[in-house]
This record gives C-alpha cells, structure tokens and sequence, in this order.
C-alpha cells in the first residue's frame, strides 16, 4: 500500500489539491493548524474560510478571471462548484455566502474516503506532498521555508474591507443598481446587485479630507509596506491625488442615480456578502485605519450615517516565496520534483488564482507518482499564462499578480482593425484560450476519476 501524500493547509489552494489527488486515487492527509494555531485574520476551523472579500471575480469569459473560472471549470475544480452553490447575487461576479462555502468545501473534503483531515502545525517540507500555507504561513513553518530554498520569501501586507448591516443603510439615499445593468446570476433581482452611495462633489471632497488625516496604525513593522495594487488600503490611495479614488472604487461610470436619472461625482459601492443579504461588503474599502476612525470617517459616506460595523477592516502579513527565483516550472522545489507548492505562498494573488494552482498542483502530484512528467498548460491560456509569470518574471523585482489578459500571448492571424477593439480582442483571447485548455485537458487525460 503506497504512503499518503500530504497537503499542508487547509484554505482554498489546499483543498482544491486534495480533492484533485483524491479523485484521482490517492491517499491524502490535509494538515490544517487552525484551531491547534490560529491566524491573524481567521475566525473560524472550517476549511476553506474565506477572509478577505466574498468574491471570486468575475464570471464573464471575456474578462480574465472568468476564462480563468472557464479553465478550471474543465479540470473539475472543486472549489468552483462550491461557490456555484453557496452564490448570492454579485453583479457579473461570482459572489457567494461566505459561511455556506466555506461548510460546503469543509463537507465535502471531510466526507472524501480517500482524505483524512489532520488539526496539527507542521514546521517541516514533505518529501511528497503540496504545501499550500497560504499568506498567513506560521513563523516556524515560514523560517523552515526560507532555510530550505537558500532565497528571502517576501513579504507583503493585505487589507480587509468593512462589513455594515444592511438594516443600518439608510434607503432612502443608497440606490441599487448594478454597473451597466449587467447581472450574471440567474435568477437574481433586476434592481441590481449592489447598494450604491452617491456623492455630490462637496461630500466627496470632505470624505477624501477626513480620510487622508485619520488615524491609522502605525506599528513599525507597517511603516514601509510593500503592499500589492490589488490590495492598496484606500486612505494609501486616496493620498495618491484627490481624484485617485473617483477613477477607482469610487467611480461612477456606468451608475445613475434613478431617483433623480443624474450621475453622481462619486460612489461608494456595498456588495451582498451573506445569502440573506443582511451584511454589505464596503467594495475597495480594505483599511489599516484604526477602529474608532473607521466609524468615523467611513459614515461620513451617504446613506451610512447610522451604519453598524459587523466587521471593521484590519490588515495583516502575507508572505509568498520568490518563485522565479526559487521554486520550478511546475511549482516544485528545484532538487525535489514532489515538494510542490500552491496557493497565494507562489505569487499568484486573488482566490480563483489560487484555487488554480492548487488544482493543477494536485494534478501534477498525481502525475509524478505514476512516473509521468508534470505538464504545465500553454500561455494561450490564462492558467498557463499566469504559470510562465510565476517561472520568467525577474526574480529581483518580484510581486504578485493576478489574472490579467497582459499576461497571455498575442493573437495571431487577427486583423490590426479587430484588435482595436478592447471588447472583441478579449472575447478571441477567452474564446482561444478556452479551446486551448479543452484540447491541453484531452491530450494529456487530464479529467479526474469518478468515484463509484
């Protein structure tokens, strides 16, 4: 009888590798140190614990999360099919409930025959096995990682966004509506998806003032934070410009207001983050303001005067490792081909990103002890495209990153006229790379076994 294969950690990278080994006949033991060890950001023991937004992007093929989400979905993700099940409405966002998930991926990986769940802190490398630690690895664990690769893992800080009770949003000022119109959910409310909180250009300018004077935590571990784009708190973004924030999360593009049919100066968006609707994500609203300012200057915004905070934003480590520098094409350390890593520990930034690496992780495992070579998908794809970053980028300016269309090869054979347009040249970049992955799937009989 062959010896199990373990996965170290239990988030979305974790599971997903699990499962993939799993379903493809093999023993695994999935060590997740929560409750034994918590985190900074955790609350709960439940694999899968979703801590930072409630969503995974968009759905739409055209766009480069949703070919990412299209990829996957060919490979049997395990973690797509969880959050199709535990979805609210999001706009074109796969936007779900975040503790129906998160039981969902915990149900489904405690009932697997072939996987065991271990509560324990592993502080050394398996020799066979997939370390998906995630941004918030232990101390110890994080050290014995640094040791074994002879490189500095990185470091970079993420913020989380406010969460409000929607009984505390003033209706009477919020509007829903989402951007364009656009809804992918069936099913979901025609009023659209989002709660939005207009601006007149005086409320606007007072909100950036009041942001950009409060007080925040200043530790000195915070004081020259790396952070990555996707994760700029925004009083970091507000001090860009006065601007900067009216052409980011609070734009108004695509928004009016339909009591009055007039565009705002400026909007803060609110996102459903529970089925029942009663807690509203503050969207691109991640902070490391210190609590009392938060309430403060964040009901400031219209229509949240009265809001109750259910979860006010905070911040804490991510830790990755330099893998252009470190790790191999498939994820492995350089001189141990089935040490593998996954997860947002690689550089990839953004649930679906590491939901991906930990699918093909469990994938590539599989293939190591059946004596074949670990396969990467071609750059067409977003999958492939995103796995040539994590091996070419250089090494010393090193950041994360998430799907993005600059990431895949250029179209061939397409005329210069189609590709002016944005909308057209990114449906042929879906619609190319999709076809790739089908046909990358099928040469390399890469669909999982059914369970009898």
């Amino acid at each position: 009888m062959s010896k199990p294969v373990h996965v170290v950690g239990g988030g979305l990278a974790g599971s997903e590798a699990a499962w993939q080994l799993a379903e493809r006949g093999h023993e695994v033991v999935i060590h997740e140190m929560r409750p034994v060890r918590g985190t900074a950001a955790h609350r709960t023991a439940k694999l899968g614990e979703l801590v930072c937004s409630n969503t995974f992007k968009s759905t739409e093929p055209s766009n480069a999360h949703g070919l990412l989400k299209a990829e996957m979905r060919t490979l049997g993700s395990l973690i797509l099919a969880c959050a199709d099940e535990a979805r609210v409405p999001g706009g074109s966002a796969l936007t779900v409930d975040r503790e129906i998930f998160s039981q969902g991926v915990h149900d489904r990986i405690h009932a697997h025959p072939r996987i065991t769940v271990s509560r324990d802190e592993v502080t050394d490398l398996p020799e066979v096995g997939i370390v998906a630690t995630g941004p918030l690895t232990s101390d110890a664990f994080a050290e014995r990682i640094r040791t074994r690769l002879g490189v500095e893992s990185l470091a970079f800080y993420d913020a989380i966004a406010p969460v409000v009770s929607f009984e505390s949003i003033d209706q009477d000022i919020a509007f829903r509506q989402s951007r364009w119109g656009k809804e992918t959910m069936e099913g979901a409310s025609e009023e659209g998806a989002y709660l939005n909180c207009p601006f007149t250009r005086d409320e606007y300018q007072a909100f950036i003032d009041a942001l950009t004077t409060a007080d925040q935590f200043t530790a000195h571990e915070f004081d020259a934070v790396p952070y990555f784009e996707g994760c700029m708190p925004v009083e970091e973004m507000a001090r860009r410009g006065r601007e900067s924030l009216r052409f980011g999360p609070m734009k108004p593009i695509g928004l009016r207001d339909p009591r009055n049919d007039t565009k705002p100066w400026a909007v803060a968006q609110l996102r459903m983050e529970d089925r029942a609707g009663r807690m509203w994500n503050l969207v691109g609203f991640q902070t490391r303001l210190r609590i009392p300012e938060q309430a403060r200057v964040f009901r400031m915004i219209p229509g949240l005067a009265d809001a109750e905070f259910l979860r006010f934003g905070s911040i804490h480590r991510n830790s990755y490792v330099n893998a252009p520098a470190a790790l191999s094409p498939h994820l492995s350390l350089r001189d141990a081909a089935t040490t593998l890593f996954a997860g947002q520990i690689t550089g990839v930034e953004g649930y679906t990103e590491s939901s991906a690496t930990g699918l093909l992780a469990g994938i590539n495992l599989s293939r190591l002890l059946r004596g074949e070579e670990p396969v990467v998908p071609p750059p067409t794809t977003m999958m492939g495209a995103l796995y040539r970053y994590l091996r070419e980028a250089d090494p010393k300016h090193f950041q994360p990153m998430n799907a993005n269309f600059g990431l895949l090869d250029d179209l061939e054979g397409v005329p210069a006229k189609v590709l002016k347009d944005k909308t057209k040249k990114r449906e042929l970049f879906a619609e190319r790379g999709l076809a790739h992955m089908t046909a990358w799937r099928d040469e390399h009989a890469l669909a999982a076994e059914t369970l009898a």
